[in-house]
């Protein structure tokens, strides 16, 4: 890792914390967990589970939502290309809907170490708590500021879910998707309201929850 020679103690002291839960696991295959699209109105929700080499520093990485875009996409690349492994689950709208957001993101959460072609020794999950039988987990409160393993989760699954907004966007121009990536922006909830719901969007969400329910 390369660091910047005027801010050595600041940025050693940010390596060393986000480092923290991998060095005090002890464990080599250390998979971290995160969600992104949770909150959204529109489209599905992604979750990224990856496993990185124990000795690997990437510069600057950090929770996908401190980044910007053009950053987020340079470290997915460096992400995916120096990863042990990793995979993309896309929890569905039906599931969603169908089981509720909380379980649908335990089950999304599971699945997605499951996928992964090599079986970890501990998952780090941000936040969430869930069970595999046979891995260790731990949840970690804020744990994409404050885990290498579950901030690099985080920017895999991040730029993957824009990217798929990008070409909603040219799909369905009128909800502005291209900004708001789904979620429940003023201008996104007016124009659900103005052009009514599509089949992208969240049925156990509000607005469209309401409007279902008053039959419009």
């Amino acid at each position: 890792m390369s660091i910047r020679k005027l801010d050595v103690a600041a940025d050693m002291e940010r390596v060393n914390n986000l480092y923290k839960f991998e060095v005090e696991s002890g464990k080599n295959l250390i998979a971290g967990v995160d969600e992104v699209g949770r909150g959204c109105l529109f489209g599905p929700m992604l979750i990224g589970a990856v496993i990185l080499p124990k000795n690997l520093y990437i510069e600057r990485l950090d929770d996908s939502k401190k980044l910007s875009p053009k950053f987020r996409a340079v470290l997915y690349e460096k992400i995916i290309a120096q990863a042990i492994c990793y995979s993309i689950e896309e929890v569905s709208i039906a599931e969603i809907d169908s089981v509720n957001i909380y379980q649908a993101t335990i089950n999304g959460m599971i699945r997605a170490v499951q996928k992964l072609p090599i079986k970890p020794e501990i998952v780090l999950v941000d936040a969430m708590k869930i069970e595999i039988a046979g891995i260790e987990t731990r949840s970690i409160i804020r744990g994409d500021k404050l885990s290498a393993s579950i901030a690099a989760a985080s920017i895999i699954a991040k730029v993957t879910r824009d990217r798929m907004a990008d070409k909603w966007a040219e799909k369905y121009p009128a909800y502005n998707l291209e900004k708001n990536k789904g979620y429940g922006t003023r201008t996104h909830i007016e124009a659900i309201k103005k052009f009514g719901y599509t089949e992208m969007h969240r049925r156990s969400f509000n607005p469209v929850k309401s409007m279902i329910e008053r039959g419009e």
